[in-house]
């Protein structure tokens, strides 16, 4: 791996150690339930493969041990549906399909194949085998009431029906095998670590050990339903003995705001640990624990729930309950609701039923509108794992303990396709993630694929997860279909646009499963709508090719800066830090001065409509495009006009973005690269490496004046200062590759072309100049 760059946020540290993020070297390998984000890059340099510890190396033994073990049982089974087991079994033979990983996201890395036995068209395979298929539940209320519970336990995400055929579907399913095995290890860990300490860290305050609690509750939870072995129940009272101030030195403030009401992620997510642990363990706990966790669940968890959602909240624990379509409803409102489902009908307080007639509802108008309606999340790309996370474990939880999601899943068609979102918006090796990045994950996963996939009928999405290292999870032993079969990119298209007005973006590629694959996405959309979570970045792009981000995003500011969060109006203090800046984007800068926030950009796209087929091996056929254009002149102060456009060439090996422009004040193109840049051609090229890997970008039809130059990624001396104390976050090792111009109107080509392993330098094309009013899928090579 490379050295890594833009340091993200210098007051959050990864759990899992210093250098490998997946090692630590107290108690060694750990399986986190999503990688963590909060490392020292917020794009990476990705190149030599190496082994997946958590999802291969750890499993690998045990799946083919449980394979070969269940061969005969499995062959037993055949007769039953033939095609059906046919489908199923080529599946199981190939058993776990990636390889390995080189990513800081942990994304998988495919085999080079044609094998088309198992990888055909997504489909859930219809059969009743009870070695492959969970069967129906049996709790099918006629008039379902969110007070009205099922009369068995667990009610939670995983009713008794599912635990009791969960052992056979394990032996016959090499991915649940896998993450069943994952998970024990982590409990494993988990328990060899002491209590999690409470820490206060400020901008989040104690979200991250919030986390690790319900982190560590639903693995040791899952861990003894799975062996009834009592000793995990204890490790989770200690947990939750700890949570509560219970042990030996207290746990945070010695009152009813232990949970950090005032930031309520915190709350919810350590109401829902406890929850969990309640439900999941019901008839081991006795009765002085059962009253012991209802009352710290009430007294530091509900009833601060119940303020929330009272007009006279005096310190405005509730703000989220008020028109929030983001993370923060979704989260807040599923941790209420699932600690009221499972203290329901034990709880003599009437604090239960009060807040499921307050959560559910208010949900239902925020949660569940928070993706747009081509699915886009109002956040950012990886606020799109916490909401989702919410939303999925609020409509699962209702589900099973009420045998309805009470609108949550239907009231907004952007829901289904928010996991197309998240599918679209991840590249060969990092996301598309413009804006905000978010705290550590934890336990906010890309698992809602699996819950989704489900429920609309969508098998590419639970294939698309299936191979992903953040797939070990309880939840994702209840929601994946052991049924689901075929490939994830067999038909699905190369190119996808995000057309709602909000976001407005383009996300284009070469293969879905060649780590080296090029992939390109730009944006365009309003500047305010994104929960504060956003940039000034109309225009922006990041690009992958040969196994590495050449130009990509600075992520996260200090969240703990001055007026960070203030808003998002023209004049916020946000707006003064680099990363937020329009400077700090990989856009024109005109004047110095940062983007209008009431842009209304437009955009036009098209592309050939390829599709990959169920084959690793792709090549691309001849003529297969795409493009993006956005007329982004509504986001600037002194610009006549501005647009924008990206497109793909020469069968996606090359990308030409081209950009149009008349300003009054000076323009400046910049894009961020942690590559070693040199300039050549009079300025007019410029040679891009990491490592021996090399991207040329030459200036077409250059105007007079342009050429290329380089610049630190620091703020320009002519900028607004920062506020006192507040600090603009330091990017080491980037670049930013520049174009000054003075005012004037301008077309600025700037061709991209990596240097492909293998490939001849007259192989490679130089497009024609054709204006932005004119492209179409025919005007370039």
């Amino acid at each position: 791996m490379a050295a890594n760059y833009a340091t993200v946020n210098n007051s959050q540290t990864s759990p899992y150690g210093s250098g490998d993020p997946y090692y630590n070297e107290s108690t060694g390998y750990v399986t986190p339930q999503h990688p963590p984000v909060k490392k020292t890059s917020s794009w990476i340099k990705f190149g030599i493969p190496v082994a997946i510890v958590v999802i291969v190396g750890v499993v690998v033994g045990a799946v083919l041990g449980t394979r070969a073990a269940n061969k005969n049982a499995s062959e037993s089974a055949a007769g039953s549906s033939a095609a059906a087991t046919s489908a199923i079994g080529a599946k199981n033979n190939l058993g776990i399909f990636p390889t390995g990983t080189d990513s800081l996201y942990m994304l998988p890395l495919y085999p080079a194949t044609t094998n088309t036995a198992a990888f055909t068209t997504p489909t859930f395979v219809s059969t009743n085998n009870a070695n492959y298929a969970w069967p129906q539940d049996p709790f099918q209320p006629s008039n379902p009431n969110p007070t009205q519970v099922r009369s068995d336990r667990p009610r939670l995400i995983a009713p008794s029906y599912k635990w009791a055929v969960l052992p056979q579907l394990i032996a016959n399913d090499p991915y649940m095998a896998s993450w069943n095995n994952s998970i024990f290890g982590n409990a494993s860990t988990y328990n060899a670590l002491p209590p999690v300490a409470y820490y206060l860290d400020g901008g989040n305050g104690i979200l991250d050990v919030a986390r690790q609690i319900k982190q560590r509750v639903k693995a040791f939870s899952y861990v003894y339903r799975m062996t009834n072995d009592t000793k995990w129940v204890d490790r989770t009272w200690t947990e939750l003995q700890n949570a509560a101030g219970n042990l030996t030195g207290g746990w945070g403030p010695d009152n009813s705001t232990k949970w950090n009401p005032s930031h309520f992620l915190d709350t919810a997510e350590l109401t829902a640990a406890y929850a969990i642990a309640y439900d999941w363990l019901y008839d081991q706990w006795t009765s002085d624990q059962k009253a012991s966790i209802i009352w710290t669940m009430i007294e530091y968890g509900l009833n601060n729930g119940v303020t929330c959602y009272s007009s006279n909240d005096p310190l405005y624990y509730g703000w989220w309950t008020n028109n929030t379509m983001g993370n923060w409803n979704c989260v807040c409102n599923n941790g209420l609701t699932m600690g009221a489902l499972a203290i329901l009908g034990d709880d003599t307080s009437g604090i239960a039923q009060q807040l499921l007639g307050m959560t559910v509802s208010n949900a239902v108008q925020n949660c569940a509108l928070a993706p747009s309606s081509d699915g886009t999340w109002s956040e950012t790309s990886d606020y799109w794992y916490f909401g989702t996370t919410g939303h999925v474990e609020l409509s699962a939880s209702l589900l099973s303990a009420t045998g309805s999601s009470y609108d949550l899943l239907d009231v907004n068609p952007g829901l289904n396709l928010s996991s197309l979102f998240h599918m679209y918006g991840t590249g060969p090796g990092s996301l598309f993630n413009y804006g905000d990045t978010g705290p550590n994950k934890f336990t906010a996963t890309a698992n809602g694929l699996f819950f989704y996939g489900g429920y609309y009928n969508q098998p590419a999405y639970q294939l698309f997860q299936r191979d992903q290292a953040d797939a070990p999870d309880p939840w994702t032993m209840f929601w994946y279909d052991p049924t689901v079969t075929g490939a994830f990119w067999d038909g699905l298209a190369l190119d996808h646009f995000f057309n709602n007005n909000t976001d407005q973006w383009g996300s284009m590629r070469s293969s879905w499963t060649d780590e080296n694959a090029l992939f390109v996405a730009m944006k365009a959309g309003t500047l305010q709508g994104h929960q504060t979570h956003n940039d000034l970045d109309c225009g922006d792009f990041v690009m992958d090719a040969l196994g590495t981000r050449w130009f990509g995003e600075l992520g996260d500011g200090d969240y703990l800066s001055y007026g960070y969060f203030e808003s998002d109006a023209q004049d916020s203090p946000r707006w003064l830090y680099y990363r937020k800046r329009t400077e700090g984007q990989n856009t024109i800068l005109v004047g110095g001065e940062n983007q209008n926030v009431l842009a209304a950009p437009t955009i036009q796209y098209d592309s050939s409509g390829t599709t990959q087929g169920s084959s690793t091996v792709f090549n691309v056929p001849s003529g297969s495009n795409a493009y993006f254009i956005g007329d982004l002149a509504s986001a600037y102060f002194n610009v006549t006009s501005f647009s924008r456009g990206i497109r793909l060439l020469n069968s996606r090996t090359q990308v030409l973005l081209q950009d149009e422009i008349n300003a009054q004040a000076s323009v400046m193109w910049r894009a961020h690269t942690n590559a070693t840049v040199s300039i050549g051609n009079n300025g007019l090229a410029a040679t891009l490496t990491i490592d021996t890997r090399t991207l040329q970008v030459d200036l077409l039809n250059a105007p007079s004046g342009a050429q290329f130059s380089t610049m630190d990624a620091v703020r320009l001396s002519t900028d607004p200062p920062t506020p006192s104390g507040s600090p603009d976050q330091p990017n080491p090792g980037v670049t930013v590759l520049v174009i000054s111009l003075p005012a004037g109107t301008y077309t600025l080509e700037v061709l991209m072309t990596p240097q492909w392993p293998g490939v001849s330098s007259t192989s490679y094309v130089t497009p024609s100049s054709v204006p932005l009013s004119q492209w179409s899928l025919t005007s370039h090579p």
